[in-house]
Formats: C-alpha cells, sequence, structure tokens
C-alpha cells in the first residue's frame, strides 16, 4: 500500500509503533503540518535524522532515514510559552520512495506501507527481556503513558517498548526500526544487553 504526498517532520528520535511522541511546535512549516493533519484528520510521517546536529528537536532535511513512522495526532494544547504542544502515536512503518520540498518547506514524500506484523506471543528464550521491560516501566512510572504501562504478550510490542526505554544511541535506535521480524528485533536486544549490565 503507497500513501501519496504525506508530510514528513524529520526529528533526532525515533518513533516506533505504539509509540508516542511529545513535540513542541514553532517553526511555520510544522504548523502548517499540524493544521493540515488535524483538520483532514492524516497522519504525518515521523523519519530519524542521523549524522547531524538537530536543532531543537528537528533537524536538517537531506539525510533523514528512508524508513519512518507514521504519526497520528491524539492531543494537543498551548503550553505556557506560547508554543503548541502536540501528542502522537505511532502507527505502521513506511519507506519514503520519492521526496520533495514544499512551498512552505515542509517534505513531502510518497511512501510505501511496511506490513505489521502479526500479534505473536513472547518466546520462552525472551523471557529475560520480558523482566526487564518490567523493571523499566515500574522505574518510569507515572512518566510513562497508561498504554505504555501495561505489559501486551506480543514480540513486537516488546521488542519496541525496550527500543524505546534502554538508552540505545540513535542509530542502534533506527536499526532495530529497520527490522522486519520482531524476533530478530529480540535477538539484537539480547546481544546489546551485556552493556548494561553492572560488573
Amino acid at each position: 500500500m503507497e500513501i501519496t504526498d504525506l508530510p514528513l517532520f524529520p526529528l533526532a528520535t525515533v518513533l516506533y509503533p505504539d509509540g508516542i511522541l511529545n513535540l513542541r511546535i514553532f517553526e511555520a512549516r510544522y504548523l502548517d503540518l499540524v493544521r493540515e493533519c488535524t483538520r483532514e484528520g492524516k497522519p504525518f510521517g515521523v523519519c530519524a535524522v542521523l549524522g547531524s546536529e538537530p536543532h531543537d528537536g528537528a533537524a536538517r532535511n537531506s539525510e533523514a532515514a528512508a524508513i519512518g513512522t507514521l504519526a497520528r495526532i491524539i492531543d494537543f494544547d498551548a503550553q505556557s510559552d506560547g508554543l503548541l504542544g502536540i501528542q502522537a502515536v505511532g502507527g505502521e512503518r513506511f519507506r519514503a520512495l520519492r521526496t520533495r520540498i514544499a512551498a512552505n518547506g515542509l517534505i513531502r514524500a510518497d511512501v510505501e506501507i511496511t506490513p505489521t506484523p502479526d500479534k505473536r506471543p513472547i518466546a520462552p528464550e525472551f523471557g529475560l527481556l520480558n523482566s526487564i521491560l518490567g523493571r523499566l516501566i515500574e522505574q518510569a512510572g507515572d512518566q510513562l503513558p497508561q498504554a505504555m504501562r501495561e505489559p501486551v504478550d506480543d514480540a513486537d510490542w516488546l521488542a519496541c517498548r525496550l527500543a524505546e526505554l534502554l538508552p540505545l544511541s540513535l542509530q542502534e535506535r533506527q536499526i532495530l526500526l529497520e527490522m522486519d521480524e520482531p524476533e530478530q528485533r529480540l535477538e539484537e536486544l539480547l546481544q546489546i544487553l551485556p552493556r548494561f549490565q553492572k560488573a
């Protein structure tokens, strides 16, 4: 499935399916994006920008990753500093096929949607990862949205939440996002895990 003319928001972060993204909007082009998406009830695309210095979360257009995640705005408010705050939730992953710059400076793309993996129970060999996620959720407490504090017996959900909560580099998060199989993500996380174990 393809989506044509999707507005993109390049950021110095990776959004995973079902993840929560909070943004403060001040640039005119991204205010245009919010207006368009709320008016038409459509998503925008979030792409990580690797290897460049971000400017308050946003980053240079030319280095945005080709694989990103759809985001749907679920809430917005005027913040105390006068900026617009939005909260979005991650949807399907996509691959950008063609991009262009609109007159207002927004990057727009034709994208191919990546099929969402079927729900699969968490295999016994990933039980350690499930326990670690439980501890991370407990430590984070109320800082996490309620939907992220309720464990789900699904391999893809486990992999995505761990990728969000572990202190990984932006590049590592992007590599995990680009993997198609949940078990592949979980295997990679098992390989990374010893780095966080106390000596």
